[in-house]
């Protein structure tokens, strides 16, 4: 069953609060992960990974550089899940 916006981005709530320590109610669609949500490169790996594994998706590395937000994830996460 594929999630929806707002699921995708509970979900990516969650992942940047289990890492990063950010509120999850901080997270939103608009925040960007280095600027906003504190999330540096190697985080950002651990978000990935959490995220391919809660949504099923597969985030190739050459496309985690265009991930700059969370709408950016949440949208691309809608695209691709299985």
């Amino acid at each position: 069953m594929a999630a929806t916006k707002e699921e995708i981005i509970a979900g990516l709530a969650d992942i940047v609060n289990e890492i990063a320590g950010i509120p999850a109610e901080d997270v939103k669609e608009d925040k960007s992960f280095t600027d906003d949500l504190d999330v540096d490169s190697l985080s950002m790996v651990e978000v990935v990974v959490a995220a391919e594994e809660r949504f099923s998706v597969k985030i190739p590395d050459d496309d985690v550089k265009n991930l700059k937000t969370v709408g950016d994830a949440t949208e691309y996460i809608l695209k691709h899940q299985g």
